[in-house]
C-alpha cells in the first residue's frame, strides 16, 4: 500500500491529519475487539503459529493483524481519493 500510494497513486492521503485520525479510531477499536478475540486464554479465533510471526502484541494479537488491517482500511481510502481527483480534475477540463 505505501509502495502504491508513494510510486504510483501520489494522492497524498499519508500526509493528511484526516487518515491518520481515522486510522487512529480504527486501530483503537480493532485492539480491543482483535484483543478479546485472539486472547490466548480463551481464545475465538485460533491462528496457526506456522503462519505468523508468533508475536503478538497487545493482548495476544497477531503483529500481522495490524499489517492486513492497515492495507485493507487504506486501499477503499486510496481509491476513493484517486477517483475524487480524477472526477475534479475532469470537471476542471
Amino acid at each position: 500500500m505505501v509502495a502504491a500510494e508513494t510510486a504510483w497513486l501520489r494522492t497524498g492521503v499519508f500526509r493528511s491529519k484526516t487518515y491518520w485520525i481515522s486510522m487512529a479510531i480504527c486501530f483503537g477499536f480493532m485492539v480491543g475487539v482483535d484483543g478479546w478475540m485472539s486472547k490466548l486464554s480463551a481464545p475465538i479465533v485460533i491462528y496457526d503459529e506456522t503462519h505468523t510471526s508468533g508475536l503478538r502484541f497487545p493482548w495476544d494479537i497477531p503483529t500481522e493483524e495490524f499489517l492486513y488491517a492497515f492495507a485493507m482500511l487504506t486501499i477503499p481510502v486510496l481509491v476513493w481519493e484517486r477517483d475524487s481527483q480524477k472526477l475534479a480534475q475532469a470537471a476542471t477540463e
